[in-house]
């Protein structure tokens, strides 16, 4: 029995069940909420806090399989409290870095979240989906719009002459729609072929999106995504009609993409920001003080300041941000931080490939889930990511659905189902 249903049951079936479908009503539009995130506090952060508060009030619990999550979310957090006792000056309008560690909390709160409700109903991951990918699809046609400025007003959707949709930042913006592009690739390689041009549409449009984003991290994260989905599913599906299948719709997309690639070049505002933005090594790169060098002077302070140095204070001293999450964690979280981050990553990418090739009604969200989760793994060397609210979510979803498999396991052993 989920766990709303054990604190009501007074409440009559009909009026239960139409609580239960508001609730998650107000889950899909906070999900759909993700993708605008313009200003802070924003609309995500106002209708997720007063969720949380709600859905907790009326019994959803956090199970033994969940709560590690939320002891390692909230001891790294203490990190960050921790670290603010190393400032000098906690109201500088340049530090705030109170609010900077209430928001760290507020997405930790809201990851435990995401696992919670979707432990309490195994046919939430695919509504989230589905309403992340809508989301994503609105921000990216607004981001393309912007980049050619095909209605007037629409340039606020794009930043440094790159696509940033409903974002502050192209390299959020991009990153956020690689786990909708995967969700829609997904469907096109296994679902119902009527619905294959409808999800390429959807699925060229995101593509696009990131390829306007000019974000390298986006770039590489949507190969690897791509890739890596590709190749699990190879080893999960292992018959030649379906393996045929693979081969010719990714030799399709491939030719597509080319195609609009080709098509994109002939643009000298795409051009000549492309040929600038595939060298491997920017100047903010490797010159002097540049990302790389940051790195180095940062872990070598970080030895010896074990409580960090603060909330957003080594963007105060470098004029640039730590631009790498391990890095970020160490200095704005101190050791404590680093030590959890650390666990919670590795935590999660252990407990998403224990589910990952097995045949669940949730299977196919935890892997999308996974796979994305593992590229900004990657990415993370050359971006911060401790506050992408997209990530937060997912990692709930992996942890949630972990959850699940646990409790169909304790179903399996004590014979209530049959494999």
């Amino acid at each position: 029995m989920s766990a709303i249903a054990t604190t009501t049951l007074h409440v009559p079936q009909p009026q239960l069940a139409a609580m239960r479908l508001v609730g998650t009503a107000c889950v899909a539009f906070g999900v759909f909420l993700s993708g605008f995130v313009i200003d802070e506090p924003a609309p995500y952060e106002l209708w997720l806090t007063l969720l949380i508060g709600v859905w907790f009030i009326l019994g959803l619990r956090i199970s033994r399989s969940t709560a590690p999550l939320l002891a390692l979310f909230l001891t790294f957090n203490v990190g960050g409290m921790l670290s603010m006792t190393q400032m000098r000056d906690l109201t500088s309008s340049e530090m705030d870095a109170p609010i900077y560690i209430a928001v760290s909390t507020f997405l930790a709160l809201s990851s435990v979240f995401f696992a919670a409700i979707v432990e309490d109903n195994a046919n939430r991951p695919p509504l989230i989906f589905k309403t992340l990918t809508v989301a994503a699809i609105i921000t990216s046609i607004l981001g393309i719009i912007g980049y050619f400025h095909a209605l007037p007003g629409f340039e606020i959707f794009t930043r440094y002459d790159r696509a940033m949709g409903a974002f502050q930042d192209p390299n959020v913006f991009g990153p956020y729609l690689a786990a909708p592009a995967l969700y829609l690739m997904h469907g096109i390689l296994i679902g119902d072929l009527k619905k294959a041009p409808l999800k390429t549409v959807g699925l060229a449009i995101l593509a696009f999106g990131i390829f306007l984003s000019f974000s390298r991290a986006a770039w590489a994260l949507f190969a690897f995504a791509a890739a890596m989905l590709i190749f699990i599913m190879l080893l999960k599906h292992r018959s030649n009609a379906f393996r045929l299948r693979i081969l010719i719709m990714s030799l399709t997309a491939v030719i597509l993409m080319v195609t609009v690639l080709v098509i994109a070049l002939q643009f000298h505002q795409v051009s000549d920001l492309f040929s600038q933005r595939t060298q491997l090594v920017q100047d903010y790169d490797g010159g002097h003080l540049g990302r790389f060098e940051r790195h180095r002077i940062g872990f070598t302070m970080s030895m010896e300041k074990p409580l960090g140095i603060g909330p957003l204070v080594f963007a105060t001293m470098f004029n640039e941000d730590e631009h790498n999450i391990w890095l970020k964690t160490l200095t704005t979280y101190g050791w404590l931080g680093f030590f959890c981050w650390v666990t919670m990553i590795c935590w999660t990418i252990y407990i998403g490939f224990r589910c990952l090739l097995k045949e669940r009604p949730w299977q196919p969200y935890v892997m999308i889930a996974w796979i994305v989760i593992l590229g900004h793994v990657g990415i993370g060397n050359v971006i911060d990511t401790d506050h992408w609210r997209h990530l937060y979510m997912l990692i709930g979803i992996v942890w949630g659905c972990w959850a699940l498999e646990q409790r169909h396991q304790h179903r399996l052993a004590r014979g209530e189902i049959v494999t």
